[in-house]
């Protein structure tokens, strides 16, 4: 995957994640997708819009012929021709920050409605892909769906995302949860270098592990990820304010491809 690197201003330097342990590169070839072919057009939402994120994690077999991730990802490309999606992006990770599940790549859309995402879901032509396309080539998968407020606009080519699942301990009451809640969604107004964050608690529990809330990041490029963690002091105090509520986190980092990117 193309990481065309930025350089990071100073106050990049104070985004916290929650994630627990280093970082795991993703040393695969980069594998992409790009979005809707009419992005010269990006669709934008007032502040009142609500919108459905929709994230999936992959794990692709090791031994699996390019070949057939191209398939893969080539039919997912197809499903914008339902004209469902506000946004569609897929492609392989830039790493993984968790230990316990490894993904190697991601999809990532947005719909307008849960009736939107439950006919894509329905949609013949996603399930034809998921049976022919998916299912044979990978070891492991996880989505979480969730409502949010804050974002408005498509993520840009070469936009940089770390996406982070939590998942609560049990019997936490919804005061804790809500508490949860506040403190990743206040992340924005203390860093204004997140061009967008998206944060909501995960409606759809068959696949999402038990992870119940979500949220995506979005940055300006692949070197404002770099520089999340360098500032000790104050990851320390995010993680701080939560930590006895979480049992674990999951964190991967992801780039958007350009809408040429077609290499898998």
């Amino acid at each position: 995957m193309s990481t065309k690197m930025l350089c990071a201003s100073a106050r990049t330097r104070f985004i916290p994640s929650f994630s627990l342990s280093p970082h795991k590169p993703i040393f695969r070839r980069p594998t992409s997708l790009t979005y809707p072919r009419n992005y010269q057009t990006p669709i934008i939402m007032s502040a009142q819009d609500q919108i459905v994120e929709h994230v999936v994690l992959f794990k692709v077999k090791p031994d699996v012929d390019s070949t057939k991730v191209a398939a893969m990802f080539a039919g997912l490309h197809g499903l914008t021709s339902l004209n469902l999606t506000l946004h569609l992006s897929a492609g392989q990770l830039l790493r993984s920050r968790s230990s316990s599940l490894t993904f190697t790549h991601m999809l990532h859309s947005r719909y307008s409605s849960k009736d939107h995402l439950q006919e894509y879901a329905a949609h013949p032509e996603h399930v034809r892909v998921v049976t022919e396309n998916i299912k044979p080539i990978i070891d492991d998968i996880m989505a979480v769906d969730w409502i949010s407020t804050g974002a408005s606009v498509s993520p840009k080519p070469g936009s940089a995302m770390r996406v982070t699942f939590l998942k609560l301990k049990e019997d936490l009451g919804e005061n804790e949860k809500s508490r949860v809640l506040e403190v990743i969604g206040g992340i924005k107004d203390e860093f204004p270098a997140i061009e967008q964050l998206s944060v909501g608690e995960n409606f759809s529990h068959d696949r999402a592990k038990g992870y119940t809330i979500a949220s995506v990041a979005v940055l300006a490029g692949p070197a404002d990820l770099e520089a999340l963690d360098s500032n000790a002091e104050l990851v320390k105090l995010q993680k701080e304010k939560v930590k006895d509520s979480i049992e674990s986190v999951l964190v991967v980092d992801y780039v958007i491809p350009p809408p040429q990117a077609a290499n898998l």
